[in-house]
C-alpha cells in the first residue's frame, strides 16, 4: 500500500510547478472558506470589478484612456446599482407584502377545493386523509410565519450590513479598477517565479469565467425582462416579482426553471382557474424557457463553457453547499476550473506502471 501511494505521489506532486499550483489552490480555496463572510465585501466586489473589466477593456482597444473608461464605466454601473435600490427593490418589497397579505384567503381556496375531492374520488382519497393534509399545512404555514417573523426581527441588522455594502462595494470597485495593474503587481510579487502552469491555467480561465459572468448577467436581465413584458401584456399579477424570479433562476441549470415554474403556474391559477388564459400563459412560458435554453445561452455562451449535464448539477451541488447562492452562481466556472486543472496536471510518466496505449500499439 505504501509503495502506491509513493509511486501515485512521485507520479502527480514531482513537478514543482503542480506543487505551486495546489498551494495556490488550497490557500484560495482556505481563505474563502474560512474568511468569506469577513470579506464578504471584498470578495463581492472582486468579482463586480471583473465584470466590469470587460466593458472598461472594450473601451481602451477603441482608443480611450483607461482612467476615462474606468469614470465612464463606473458611473454606469452606479446608476445601476441605485436604480436597483431605490427603484426595483421596493417595487419588488410591495409585491412581496400584498403576496403574502393574499397567502390565507389562497389556503382557505385550495381547502375549499380539497373538500370537494372525497366526494367527487371516494375511491381515492378520503375525508381523514383531506383533514391530515390540512393540519400538515397549518404546520408549514406557522413555520413560515416564524422565519418570517425572526427575519423581521433581524431586519435592523440586515439593514445596517446594507448601508455598508452600499458605501464599500463602490468605493472598492472603484479601486479595482482603476489601480488593477498595480494590485495584480503587488500580488504577483509574492508569488515564486515557478508559476508558470498557474499562469497558463489562469489565462485560460481568465477568459472562460470571464465570458461566462458576463454572459450569465445578461441571461439574468434579457430573461427577467422578457418574462415581466409576457406577464404584465397577459395582466399576471405580480409580473414583476414573477419576472425577477424566472431571470435568477437561471443562475441554477436545469433545477432554476423547473422549481420557478411552481410559483409562476400558483399564480396564475389562482387568477383564473383552468381556463385559457391560464393555458396560453403556461405556453407563453415554456416559449421563453425553449428560447432561453436552445437560442439565448448557445448565443451568449457558445462552446465556451462544455460541461456534462452530471457534472454541472454535481458542481451546483458542491459548490452550493459550500458557500450558498454565490456558490450556485459561480458553480459552473468553478467545475471548469477543476477540469482545466485536472486536464493540465503535470504528470511523470516514467512513474507509470504501464506504458500507454499509443506505446503499446506501436509496439
Amino acid at each position: 500500500m505504501n509503495h502506491i501511494i509513493t509511486r501515485w505521489f512521485k507520479k502527480y506532486f514531482s513537478d514543482p510547478e503542480g506543487i505551486i499550483l495546489a498551494v495556490l489552490l488550497f490557500l484560495g480555496f482556505a481563505v474563502v472558506i474560512f474568511m468569506g463572510k469577513m470579506l464578504a465585501p471584498l470578495l463581492v466586489s472582486v468579482v463586480v470589478a471583473y465584470l466590469l473589466e470587460g466593458v472598461v477593456a472594450a473601451l481602451e482597444c477603441r482608443g480611450v484612456p483607461r482612467l476615462l473608461a474606468v469614470l465612464v464605466v463606473f458611473t454606469l454601473f452606479l446608476a445601476f446599482l441605485l436604480f436597483l435600490v431605490f427603484g426595483l427593490m421596493p417595487l419588488l418589497s410591495s409585491q412581496i407584502t400584498e403576496l403574502l397579505r393574499k397567502v390565507p384567503s389562497m389556503i382557505e381556496r385550495v381547502q375549499q377545493e380539497l373538500l370537494l375531492l372525497p366526494e367527487k374520488y371516494p375511491a381515492f382519497i378520503t375525508k381523514e386523509q383531506v383533514n391530515d393534509l390540512f393540519a400538515e399545512m397549518g404546520t408549514a404555514v406557522s413555520n413560515m410565519a416564524q422565519k418570517f417573523l425572526s427575519i423581521s426581527l433581524a431586519s435592523i441588522g440586515g439593514l445596517i450590513t446594507l448601508a455598508v455594502y452600499l458605501v464599500l462595494l463602490p468605493v472598492l470597485v472603484f479601486f479595482f479598477l482603476k489601480d488593477k495593474k498595480l494590485i495584480v503587481n503587488w500580488l504577483t510579487s509574492f508569488l515564486p517565479p515557478e508559476r508558470g502552469l498557474a499562469t497558463r491555467i489562469w489565462k485560460e480561465m481568465d477568459i472562460q469565467i470571464g465570458n461566462y459572468v458576463r454572459g450569465k448577467f445578461s441571461e439574468i436581465l434579457i430573461v427577467g425582462l422578457v418574462s415581466y413584458i409576457v406577464f404584465a401584456l397577459f395582466g399576471l399579477q405580480y409580473a414583476m416579482l414573477l419576472g425577477a424570479l424566472v431571470g435568477l433562476s437561471v443562475v441554477i441549470p436545469y433545477i432554476g426553471a423547473a422549481v420557478v415554474t411552481i410559483p409562476v403556474a400558483l399564480i396564475a391559477y389562482f387568477q383564473w382557474g383552468w381556463s385559457s388564459e391560464f393555458a396560453y400563459l403556461m405556453l407563453a412560458y415554456a416559449i421563453i424557457q425553449a428560447l432561453d435554453g436552445n437560442v439565448l445561452v448557445p448565443l451568449l455562451f457558445s462552446e465556451a463553457v462544455n460541461l456534462h449535464p452530471v457534472a454541472i448539477i454535481t458542481a451546483v451541488l458542491v459548490f452550493g453547499g459550500l458557500w450558498g447562492l454565490i456558490g450556485v452562481f459561480f458553480a459552473i466556472p468553478l467545475a471548469t476550473l477543476v477540469k482545466a486543472v485536472l486536464m493540465s496536471w503535470p504528470r511523470s510518466a516514467e512513474h507509470d506502471e504501464h506504458p500507454p496505449r499509443e506505446n503499446i500499439s506501436a509496439a
